[in-house]
């Protein structure tokens, strides 16, 4: 049975398991109808639209 011979430290651990992170930004897409950027595949946050049909009715704030 395999055991470690003596402790980790941190930083080497950190720096292990850092080796195959990389940060990407997340893709995003325009809406065909109100042209705001979203995620694809998603409802659109600001006009409530997925593939150009409206799925979530919006209501709008009046004062």
């Amino acid at each position: 049975m395999a055991v470690p011979k003596g402790k980790v430290s941190k930083a080497r651990r950190n720096t292990r398991n850092s080796a195959n992170f990389k940060a990407t930004a997340p893709t995003l897409v325009e809406c065909p109808k109100c042209h705001e950027m979203k995620k694809p595949h998603t409802v659109c946050k600001k006009c409530g639209s997925y593939k150009n049909e409206t799925v979530i009715e919006k209501k709008e704030k009046t004062k």
